[in-house]
């Protein structure tokens, strides 16, 4: 009986512990901004806590660059290959918080094809979206009520939220970004 406590008791102490790990102060996780799914439902990015995160911003009524980068990151997806969703998020931001509502988010995930499990598309207010980008290095600029002009970047977090791997640019070869992914799934 003495032996069945102590184990219960070293399981309790252990789980607590994996919980409570101290997060790096250059964790992303430490963005106490509050954001929105295409499922309309909040979420943060300590929710992503122990997942490799994929990021990039966009925004859904871009014709150019958002269209490239978007197939870049479908690109990179497959290249990872079949991974557990418990592993790994590919996260795409909004730029446009006011044309990228809950429902467009989600419609622009259907008309990608892209999983729910695994793909995330979020929204936040205009300052907390200009804090995240200011944090990954990504620089937007709106030209028109419909048009930005912004960085095309696809930035890799570690499961503990600190940045791995940042790619910049549209078309590039992205072996480095898919070897860097598949090596902080392993950590």
């Amino acid at each position: 009986m003495k032996k069945i406590l102590y184990i219960l008791l070293a399981m309790t102490v252990l789980s607590c512990s994996k919980k409570n790990e101290e997060i790096s102060s250059d964790s992303i996780y430490n963005i106490s901004s509050k954001w929105q799914k295409q499922d309309g439902n909040a979420i943060t990015f300590s929710d992503f806590k122990g997942k490799v995160i994929v990021t990039a911003m966009i925004f859904t009524s871009c014709k150019t660059a958002c269209p490239r980068l978007t197939a870049e990151m479908r690109a990179i997806s497959e290249k990872v290959g079949k991974t557990n969703p418990e592993d790994i998020s590919f996260v795409l931001i909004s730029i446009d918080p006011e044309t990228d509502t809950p429902e467009v988010m989600k419609a622009y995930l259907a008309v990608n094809r892209f999983d729910d499990k695994k793909w995330t598309f979020i929204r936040s207010n205009e300052a907390d979206t200009r804090e995240l980008a200011n944090i990954m290095a990504v620089k937007y600029k709106e030209i028109s009520p419909i048009e930005f002009s912004h960085s095309n970047i696809i930035t890799v977090y570690s499961k503990k939220g600190t940045l791995a791997f940042q790619q910049a640019g549209l078309d590039t070869d992205d072996n480095a970004i898919v070897k860097e992914i598949r090596k902080q799934i392993e950590l």
